[in-house]
This record gives C-alpha cells, sequence and structure tokens, in this order.
C-alpha cells in the first residue's frame, strides 16, 4: 500500500475516531454491562463504540474490521483495522481520564497505521509507517538517546497471561528491582496509554506483559515512526503474536532489558496452570485484565 493511500485512509480514521469522541466522554464511569471473566469486563460505551467504529471503517474504507469486543476478520493475513473502543475499561468505569480508544491498520500483520485518542485529555496521536509521530495533527521529532535514571517507565500489568513463559512472582520481583534502582515507575492502567506516552517522549519506556493486539499495534506503530527500540521482553523484534512489549528510546531499553534478562535468568519457572477454555470465560483469548 502506498504511502499516499496510507494517509488518506489515516484522515478517514481520524474523521471517525472523532466522531464517536461525545459518545465516549459522555459514557465516563459506565458500569460492567458485560462480564467476560472474573476480572475483566466491558461497558455498554465499549459495546457501542465498537459498533459504530467498526460500521463506518467498513463503510468509508471497505476494510473490515477486528474488535476486542466482537470479534472479526483474521488478523495475521491481508489488511485489517484491529480496534480497542475502550483501553484502560476499569479506569474509564471508575470515572478515570486515563482511558483511550486504540486503532490500527495492519498489513500482514505489521502495523502501518496507528491512532490513539485520549478523548478526556484532548490528545490525539497517530502515525503513518515511514512518517513521523504526530501529536494532535503536528510531527514531532524522533525521541533521542536517554539514560533510564533520568526518565519515567510505564508498567502494565500485573496479570500475566496464562501462557507467559514467566514466574508468578516476576511483575512484583521486577517492581522491587526498579524500586533497589531508584527507577522512577508509572502505572497508567492502560497499554495503549502507556505506549503512545512513550513514543511521543513523556515516557522513557514502557513494559507491557498483555498479549492482546487490539492493546498493543497501535502504540508499535507509533513507537517505530518516533524511533523507538520496540521488542519483546527477551530482546526479540516485536510481532503481532508476541506475548510482552518492552519498549524505549535507545540506551532506556537496553537497561530495561539487562534487568529484565537478570530476573527471568535467577528465577526459576514454576508451571502455570492451563488457561481458561473459551467455554469457561465467554470468549476466544486468554484476556486477564479489564484494561
Amino acid at each position: 500500500m502506498t504511502h499516499t493511500a496510507l494517509d488518506e485512509l489515516l484522515l478517514i480514521a481520524c474523521e471517525v475516531l472523532d466522531a464517536v469522541t461525545p459518545r465516549f466522554i459522555e459514557g465516563l464511569g459506565s458500569p460492567a454491562a458485560i462480564h467476560k471473566s472474573r476480572s475483566d469486563f466491558a461497558t455498554l460505551p465499549d459495546l457501542e463504540l465498537e459498533r459504530e467504529v467498526s460500521a463506518q471503517l467498513h463503510l468509508k474504507t471497505g476494510i473490515r474490521v477486528h474488535g476486542e469486543e466482537f470479534g472479526g476478520p483474521a488478523i495475521t493475513t491481508g489488511t485489517v483495522w484491529i480496534l480497542d473502543p475502550i483501553d484502560g475499561t476499569f479506569n474509564y468505569s471508575a470515572g478515570s481520564p486515563m482511558s483511550a480508544i486504540l486503532l490500527a491498520l495492519l498489513q500482514d500483520s505489521e502495523p502501518v497505521l496507528g491512532l490513539t485518542w485520549l478523548p478526556l485529555l484532548g490528545h490525539r496521536y497517530t502515525a503513518v509507517a515511514g512518517g513521523p509521530l504526530n501529536f494532535n495533527g503536528k510531527p514531532l521529532a524522533s525521541m533521542p538517546p536517554k539514560r533510564l535514571t533520568d526518565t519515567m517507565i510505564g508498567f502494565s500489568t500485573f496479570n500475566l497471561p496464562a501462557r507467559a513463559p514467566l514466574p508468578d512472582s516476576f511483575p512484583y520481583d521486577f517492581v522491587a528491582a526498579c524500586g533497589r534502582r531508584q527507577i522512577r515507575l508509572r502505572m497508567h492502567g492502560s497499554t495503549g496509554l502507556d505506549l503512545a506516552l512513550t513514543a511521543s517522549g513523556v515516557l522513557g519506556g514502557a513494559v507491557a506483559l498483555g498479549n492482546q493486539p487490539w492493546d498493543n499495534a497501535a502504540g508499535v506503530a507509533q513507537l517505530r515512526s518516533a524511533g523507538a527500540v520496540v521488542t519483546d521482553i527477551a530482546g526479540q523484534p516485536w510481532r503481532l503474536t508476541s506475548d510482552s512489549i518492552l519498549a524505549g528510546a535507545t540506551g532506556v531499553h537496553d537497561q530495561l532489558l539487562d534487568i529484565i534478562q537478570g530476573l527471568i535468568q535467577t528465577t526459576a519457572v514454576e508451571p502455570r496452570p492451563p488457561p481458561l477454555r473459551p467455554a469457561d470465560t465467554g470468549r476466544g483469548n486468554n484476556d486477564v485484565s479489564s484494561e
């Protein structure tokens, strides 16, 4: 797909997200409407926004949408939108402004467009593969190298994916290791928010242990446009199927990777219980949080 075609799709996507922003703001504080698992739920605005955004994008671009709430076409091949109508659902339901709409365009599983809307803060982040990161329509400079001790680091979540090859204690061990090094951790309760703030330079890096592509794809597109280093926590290049994200400015990423690898090498991995079956959760994935 040409850069011109991507720019045109970005304009359409921006219009669609702007159109649903008033409903997002109006619904702040909505209670749980559907419980998807013991610790995950959706509000009515989650469902309404996904239906509306999906319908408008398909109508205006001819490209189908895969959403967190209703699923959709396969996301590992072809061209498809991927949508999280409310990232940070627990925040949103509690009335916190730290929640977002996340939208990405995938082309053969690679994010080529990334949009993060923070309607309650008036922030809009966009990126086109090969172009700069834009904040509220204005391009930002690529991020310079940084030192870990000079930045803040976003961290989410304490709920490990069922298939993660990590001990249950890993999140706590990571927090403790950062505390010993006087690293400034920030837990916003929204992976998409952490990734956008890292791409824009507010955070120096982010560690996300979740593996849901609708949480990660938009932010990865933005991070790459900003010049960040983006891998999983093993240091392997991030892919749509990765079980984690480690992203940051040059220097910060390497220092975080050293800390994480040190923890992994010194901590024995205990067997984890098998994931719940779709019949147990009502869903076909292993989502374990209401981010």
